[in-house]
């Protein structure tokens, strides 16, 4: 069968790359062509665009590329009927993937969904959208399944992919990873400023603001794939911080607490068990227009499945220097990282058991048959 994929960001590169290899199992002579990153490239099938190419973050940053967007819409469509699938199976990126699965459903094309738009986030009134133009949705977080029931809408749960990755990956020797990277034997405490240069720009110069104020610790930056290190050494400076480059997972497995920009990554840091403090700072325009359309009491994935706060969110102009600091403070503290733990192991338990790739192939050529 011939499937057409459509992913962006670092993340839906991961979760493309996972489910692609699921799907040679079921499909030995599966043909896939793919928008996606290295990862599903490594796995096979034909990469037609890399995310890299569409990193546009905020609503000001997308109107301002919109010519660039709808250049690779009318792209995606033409290049979709050429190669004229069996099945397109869109992956998050809801802003690109919506467009085109209207456009897809009708065409007649077989449209499923793995990973769900943000609906429970803003504009619930896009499930309408969705129902229409999506013939199987797969979502990945507990509360979603509950909430598209609401509008009559059968959805599949399949649990969180992150699950599997976290728990197939080899176990990191600490002490090889350290001699490797050149780094100290004090504790570490893991920078991730976000994957796109505007979220790294706004967040990394106030992350780094606190290293003379933690002495006994290292700071290490997790650099993003999509960034080249010369653009995070025009931040650094001649700060004391040490940079590893697409080594996140192999970071957070030896570190002692993280700052972390909100968005998938609070999430796997949760899993790898590592106390955090989530941080999100967004240009002006793109923050006012997201808050008065966003009506969640949280932003991190962490405390929206635990409907609680469970990890502290610093956010905008609470994400500062004084802030970071008081809150690093609190996460290194023994009491309040017990807690903590606690609360993430009862995260790991609503997440649901290992196998979503798997079980999204499944269904995906099921229908096929």
């Amino acid at each position: 069968m011939k499937y057409y994929i459509i992913a962006g960001e670092a993340s839906g590169d991961l979760h493309g790359s996972n489910l692609m290899k699921s799907l040679y199992k079921e499909d030995a002579d599966a043909e896939i062509r793919f928008w996606g990153g290295d990862l599903m490239k490594s796995v096979g099938g034909t990469l037609v665009s890399h995310y890299k190419e569409r990193a546009f973050m905020g609503f000001l940053e997308v109107l301002l590329n919109l010519r660039k967007v709808m250049v690779f819409i009318k792209f995606c469509k033409k290049d979709i009927e050429v190669f004229n699938p069996d099945v397109i199976i869109f992956i998050d990126n809801s802003g690109f993937n919506l467009r085109i699965a209207k456009w897809a459903k009708e065409n007649n094309f077989r449209t499923n969904y793995y990973i769900s738009p943000q609906v429970w986030a803003s504009r619930a009134s896009r499930v309408k959208a969705i129902k229409r133009d999506i013939d199987k949705m797969f979502v990945i977080l507990p509360f979603e399944k509950a909430l598209y029931k609401k509008f009559d809408y059968d959805v599949v749960f399949v649990g969180h992919p992150l699950i599997d990755g976290i728990a197939d990956r080899k176990q990191t020797d600490i002490h090889q990873f350290k001699k490797e990277y050149q780094l100290t034997d004090k504790p570490i405490i893991a920078l991730l400023p976000g994957s796109r240069k505007q979220e790294i720009t706004k967040m990394l110069l106030v992350m780094l603001s606190l290293i003379e104020d933690f002495a006994d610790y290292q700071f290490v930056i997790a650099g993003a794939p999509s960034q080249d290190f010369s653009f995070y050494k025009n931040i650094i400076g001649h700060r004391k911080v040490s940079f590893i480059n697409n080594k996140t997972y192999d970071l957070l497995s030896v570190s002692y607490a993280a700052l972390v920009a909100s968005g998938t990554a609070t999430l796997e840091t949760a899993l790898f068990k590592v106390p955090q403090v989530v941080c999100y700072k967004g240009g002006n325009v793109s923050y006012q227009i997201a808050k008065r359309i966003i009506t969640l009491k949280y932003i991190s994935l962490v405390n929206l499945i635990m409907d609680k706060e469970v990890v502290k969110e610093l956010i905008q102009h609470d994400f500062n220097s004084r802030n970071l600091k008081k809150e690093l403070t609190k996460i290194l503290d023994q009491t309040h990282r017990q807690k903590l733990f606690l609360d993430y192991f009862e995260l790991e338990q609503k997440l649901g058991g290992k196998g979503a790739s798997q079980k999204v192939a499944k269904q995906v050529v099921a229908q096929l048959k």
